[in-house]
């Protein structure tokens, strides 16, 4: 079952004994979500008055190449990042820019679940980073298995398995969506593709919402292929295997052709339990202390030029 009942559902099985008044109330607080994207809270800082912090410094790299020609699409999402300097540092006064070209690298290979991922990620950020500076000091993540959205959500928001701060779904039916966590304000968005461009067999879809463009490629014709390419025991037709990879191709350019907003949802999650929605299994026992950013606001000397104590 998708949507938002979905949503309300996972909420209330994860709490044994819920009476119905209980269950209710979780119902309630689900539905409520669509509504709550203006209480996203915002950055920490307040740009130009407590840090100012330019963007746009460095062009992203949006030149198509073999194995991110999809880059170039009109609504190819860029990121702006703010990292800290060095492994001790503090906040960099400046934003580096990341596109799909950024994301496939580190992930090794293109595919449409790196895109769908990434485009997943675009629209939650615009919910928890109003301003447009995403700060990666701050973030959490859970995605499903695939390397393909465990590694998206790892690159945009720096969360490590390590930390502890990297999840994944405890509730397989979310395992094409992906829930980014601000730490420090406490708010959580989960964001996953809309009806109409979702073509994994058997998975409902899990905020409403659907998509008011025609695909190029037909979800019910993919669908059918890839189960047929993945039951075939590896050893599917050349045929089949070029037909899939097409069909993915024109998938993905067809998305970025249109705002991603018509084609992806996001929600806050009212009452976000980082242990309601992880599987306690696929996770480190006793994650290491994050230290790396830890003098992120450390003060700078009085002067510049200054040897100090």
């Amino acid at each position: 079952m998708g949507g938002l009942r979905g949503l309300a559902l996972h909420r209330a099985a994860t709490r044994e004994g819920m009476g119905m008044a209980m269950r209710a109330c979780a119902m309630a607080a689900a539905l409520a979500v669509a509504t709550l994207g203006a209480q996203a809270a915002g950055p920490t800082y307040v740009e130009g008055r407590t840090i100012f912090i330019e963007t746009g410094v460095e062009a992203p790299d949006r030149s198509p190449t073999w194995y991110a020609s999809m880059v170039a699409r009109p609504y190819a999402p860029i990121f702006e990042m703010l990292a800290t300097q060095g492994t001790q540092g503090r906040y960099a006064p400046y934003t580096y820019p990341v596109t799909l070209k950024d994301l496939i690298r580190f992930h090794g290979h293109d595919c449409e679940g790196t895109v769908h991922v990434a485009n997943a990620a675009w629209v939650a950020f615009r919910l928890l980073f109003p301003d447009g500076i995403i700060d990666r000091s701050v973030l959490a993540g859970i995605s499903g298995d695939s390397p393909c959205w465990s590694d998206g959500v790892a690159y945009l928001t720096g969360a490590r398995l390590q930390y502890g701060n990297l999840g994944f779904f405890r509730d397989k039916r979310y395992s094409h969506a992906i829930i980014l966590y601000r730490e420090d304000t406490g708010v959580a968005v989960l964001a996953t593709w809309k009806e109409g461009i979702n073509n994994i067999p058997g998975e409902p879809v899990m905020l409403p919402g659907r998509i008011s463009w025609t695909p190029k490629v037909s979800m019910k014709d993919v669908q059918a292929l890839k189960a047929v390419v993945k039951n075939a025991g590896g050893r599917p037709t050349p045929y089949q295997v070029d037909r899939m990879r097409y069909a993915q191709w024109v998938h993905v350019n067809d998305i970025l052709d249109h705002p991603l907003t018509e084609s992806y949802s996001a929600a806050i999650i009212p009452d976000f339990k980082w242990s309601d929605w992880v599987d306690p299994a696929r996770t480190i026992g006793t994650p290491f202390t994050r230290s790396d950013v830890r003098l992120k606001n450390h003060p700078y000397r009085k002067r510049p030029i200054d040897e100090g104590p």
